[in-house]
């Protein structure tokens, strides 16, 4: 990937002492939520917007649930290009008004990203100079998401025993992978999260094929792709991933023992990948044989908390009955 206006920096990759303490191994998180833009979308978004302006490119459109078009608007603010950003009904105002700070023109369109995305392409079509950007299906995004792991390469002192991230739409998962790849750690499993009502990919790997699900039902609204991208499953044919499904409650709760460990608010997408930490997914993969004994160091990539506030997460606490 060019580097040449590198739109996201190089995030911290610290060791969590409550995280390590608990686990008996060392956690390493690294912190895409101190982005720019407040999450590890820029990385991809950057990357793409870049390569748009350099096929003459001078209007770029998306379709998101919001940390894809927060990174969207903000890519192309820094590159003096228009953006325009269809939005479901599920995604906040305040989300929406983000957006609209850094200049992007904002429609709201659809109950889910999926219809959303649909409206997208049709107006990307009619337009003349536009570029349309799938946040998540598309190889500039997982070359951008890639760096995450080249960074981790760089940073950690050796190569660690597992990845933990959240899915979405696969596209962060993806390039989670494609970066494992490219940096040799191609025998590193990942563990992919996702909460209940918004687990596409853990339904597609267990059909074997794409699965579209009706609905998302999750109050992990940032999840909810319907149907996710056919690479995120491809990839578990040639690299060792390892789907988790968690209860939005589990992602609530790891959200506020985040809060509490590291003082950093961040939203439930999040939340799921740290559930993985917080409700002893390691130990259980290991009992099951899916992942070796000794492990010495695992990284979680905290993916974000643009879209993340302190009273939503308390909200969110009513909605599932947390104290």
């Amino acid at each position: 990937m060019s580097d040449d206006k590198c739109l996201h920096i190089c995030t911290p990759l610290l060791e969590s002492v409550p995280m390590s303490k608990k686990t008996g191994f060392k956690v390493f998180i690294k912190c895409d939520n101190l982005q720019p833009t407040g999450s590890f979308k820029i990385r991809g978004i950057g990357n793409v917007c870049q390569k748009a302006m350099k096929k003459g490119g001078h209007h770029v459109i998306t379709s998101s649930v919001g940390n894809s078009g927060i990174s969207l608007a903000y890519a192309a603010k820094q590159l003096g290009i228009t953006a325009t950003i269809v939005i479901p009904e599920v995604t906040s105002e305040s989300v929406a008004d983000n957006m609209r700070e850094l200049k992007a023109n904002v429609i709201r369109h659809g109950k889910v990203w999926d219809h959303a995305n649909v409206y997208a392409t049709q107006i990307a079509k009619e337009k003349e100079g536009s570029i349309y950007v799938h946040p998540f299906d598309n190889p500039g995004i997982w070359e951008g998401y890639a760096t995450v792991i080249k960074e981790v390469k760089d940073q950690v002192q050796q190569k660690p025993d597992v990845v933990l991230t959240c899915v979405g739409g696969g596209g962060l998962l993806c390039g989670v992978i494609e970066g494992l790849q490219s940096v040799g750690w191609t025998d590193v499993p990942v563990i992919a999260m996702e909460t209940r009502g918004a687990d596409s990919y853990n339904q597609a790997v267990n059909a074997g094929k794409l699965v579209t699900l009706p609905d998302i039902t999750s109050l992990a609204k940032c999840l909810g792709a319907l149907t996710l991208c056919q690479k995120s499953l491809d990839w578990g044919k040639l690299h060792p991933i390892h789907s988790v499904v968690v209860a939005d409650k589990q992602a609530i709760q790891a959200c506020r023992s985040f809060l509490d460990d590291h003082r950093m608010l961040v939203e439930l997408a999040c939340g799921a990948a740290l559930a993985a930490i917080y409700e002893d997914v390691i130990p259980k993969l290991q009992k099951d044989g899916k992942l070796k004994d000794n492990i010495e160091s695992a990284v979680v990539i905290v993916c974000g908390g643009a879209a993340m506030t302190l009273q939503a997460l308390l909200d969110y606490k009513n909605i599932v009955g947390i104290k």
